[in-house]
């Protein structure tokens, strides 16, 4: 086995915010981890420096198959950088459309995946990459829809949401855990449990409540207006920007709200997303 643990989401789905968690979980400070240090606590694997090192140019001169052809070795320099272990985290689906493993089995030990209903993280987009609502439901149906290779982060593969989802979920690794972003909301004892369960088991109560505590949304949002935040786009005014659910209510239409069911219908009804009356 392995000592990586994924972090896995589509975009906009609660990755940082579970990152924050398990920052202050290990930290266990009397005050929040800032968001400059979360990157102490947790690696990734979409950053170019280590492509650039195993390719020998900068990381902006690859494309898309030549990262794709370097990613097990860049989580295999990962997974020797920390020999003991580390949690990594990830917007790549589980799966290449043939079929392929993304992640390197050789050094993975489990994952988390946060699923997030599509009509709030539609909505998210908009504010975080500047879509319009139209903009990012034809975004989240595209199967060939990625993230572009940038000074920050090298590209990704995400496709369609549907396809994202199911490539976790799917998954027979029995160390796989799938949380939804609204049972953290709603849940958060139970919810962030699990999450202890798999990567913390002795660590007391006091020491999770705390942690749920500093990785609040509202401490998180207060720490970006103090200190700011390197992950939020140019596009975006905050990265924490609302963080609850429901918020597809009062942006879209039912017609937009129907074309997003249509096109994800079964994975929507999966994780019990769709909406009475729809």
């Amino acid at each position: 086995m392995g000592n990586i643990v994924w972090l896995a989401s589509y975009p906009k789905s609660g990755n940082t915010w579970l990152r924050a968690f398990l920052a202050n979980l290990i930290a266990n400070r009397t005050e929040p981890v800032p968001l400059a240090e979360l990157r102490n606590y947790c690696d990734d694997e979409s950053l170019p420096e280590r492509y650039a090192e195993l390719a020998g140019k900068p990381a902006t001169a690859l494309d898309f198959g030549a990262i794709s052809g370097l990613r097990h070795q860049v989580h295999a320099l990962i997974a020797a950088t920390h020999p003991r272990s580390v949690f990594a985290k990830t917007h790549n689906p589980a799966i290449y459309p043939e079929g392929d493993p993304i992640h390197n089995p050789m050094v993975t030990a489990a994952a988390i995946y946060v699923v997030r209903n599509p009509l709030d993280v539609v909505v998210s987009m908009t504010h975080h990459f500047g879509l319009d609502i139209d903009e990012a439901i034809d975004f989240l149906g595209h199967e060939q829809a990625g993230s572009p290779n940038e000074r920050l982060f090298v590209g990704q593969w995400l496709g369609s949401w549907s396809t994202h989802v199911a490539s976790w979920a799917d998954q027979k690794f029995h160390r796989v855990l799938v949380l939804r972003y609204e049972d953290l909301l709603e849940k958060p004892a139970k919810a962030f449990g699990k999450v202890v369960k798999l990567v913390a088991p002795t660590a007391d109560a006091g020491r999770v409540e705390r942690a749920r505590k500093h990785a609040s949304f509202r401490t998180l949002a207060q720490m970006e207006t103090r200190d700011g935040f390197i992950e939020r786009s140019d596009k975006a005014e905050s990265f924490f920007r609302s963080g609850r659910a429901g918020v597809w209510r009062d942006a879209m239409t039912r017609e937009q709200v129907v074309r997003i069911i249509n096109r994800h219908r079964a994975q929507m009804a999966r994780f019990h997303y769709i909406p009475g009356g729809y």
